[in-house]
């Protein structure tokens, strides 16, 4: 899908051509590599940063192989006990970014229900393939399933989110639990997901918008996929729209933007789930590219779709629960 000057939302039209100038179009898988750890300045001001309201702390804990996974754990100032534990998953195309990138998104759901937020600091692509990441962010599930009392956390309303490659990683975490059956998860939030490796959608074929292409997800996709990409050895919990099963799943919300690459794949997941008789909640926002939310928060479409966002998170505290085995 090509998409031209007037297809973007008009409030968003004005930051897509800065980002048409700043990002470059159909980044390779050197590009990539080259974005995986953030820039040492940068690194040090998201360490140093916690969101008004918030509390912040440091954990780690031990992989099998006796190595370390790094874990941030959020909370309001005022945290009250018994509250939703949510392992909030940051995107960044599998291959960039950081545990401490998403505090403004999810700074909100905190402060609105008193829960306590839970950013595993997953290997990226550029570190490691899958299933590297979708190890460490089951890891960090099982984790905070263990630690629940500790970090007042009810277990029976444990809960998983993340925007792109991040709500890829929500939906493959989730739909790895289910099979698992070892943590069961009250409801899942897989915002505008990356969980479709083929490229074949009309969304995605030839995709130009700003932020998140066709040529640069298929750059993305290799690189997490690594010897797997391209055949069809790809498993579901690498690239959850190539699952076929979608009964037991829980709850889930979701939205995406019309004119980007993911827009299809979000569509289908959505569409799969419900022929299941999974409770979903969607939104399609016109005239929106990928990422639209985190790069132009201000617009109107951005205010609608945070607001849903943060209004269905509140609705889903009071109604989802999934009682631990």
């Amino acid at each position: 899908m090509r998409v031209s000057h007037d297809m973007i939302d008009p409030e968003l039209r004005r930051r897509a051509q800065v980002l048409r100038r700043v990002l470059k179009s159909s980044r390779s898988e050197d590009d990539l590599r080259g974005s995986g750890p953030l820039p040492g300045f940068a690194d040090r001001w998201l360490r140093a940063r916690v969101p008004r309201g918030l509390i912040r702390h440091e954990e780690r804990i031990a992989r099998p192989d006796g190595s370390t996974l790094r874990v941030l754990v959020y909370r309001s100032a005022t945290h009250r006990p018994d509250a939703p534990g949510l392992l909030w998953i940051h995107g960044g195309g599998y291959a960039s970014g950081a545990a401490e990138l998403e505090a403004s998104a999810f700074t909100p759901l905190i402060l609105g229900s008193g829960a306590v937020v839970v950013a595993p600091d997953y290997r990226l692509s550029t570190e490691a393939p899958y299933p590297a990441a979708l190890d460490d962010c089951y890891h960090a599930l099982r984790w905070l399933k263990e630690q629940a009392a500790r970090l007042g956390v009810r277990s029976d309303q444990l809960v998983v989110g993340g925007g792109s490659a991040g709500g890829g990683l929500t939906a493959a975490t989730t739909l790895y639990a289910r099979d698992k059956a070892e943590v069961r998860i009250a409801f899942q939030m897989p915002i505008y997901p990356m969980i479709e490796d083929r490229g074949n959608t009309p969304s995605t074929l030839d995709n130009d918008a700003p932020v998140w292409d066709a040529g640069t997800n298929r750059s993305a996709w290799k690189l997490y996929l690594g010897d797997l990409y391209g055949t069809p050895d790809v498993p579901a919990y690498a690239a959850p729209a190539r699952e076929t099963d979608y009964a037991g799943l829980p709850p889930t919300m979701t939205y995406v933007g019309s004119i980007e690459a993911f827009r299809d794949e979000t569509v289908h997941y959505v569409e799969n789930l419900r022929a299941a008789g999974v409770p979903v909640e969607f939104r399609e926002y016109p005239g929106a590219f990928h990422g639209f939310d985190m790069v132009a928060p201000k617009a109107t479409v951005s205010r609608a779709a945070i607001a849903f966002r943060n209004q269905w998170f509140g609705y889903a505290v009071r109604t989802f629960f999934a009682p631990q085995n």
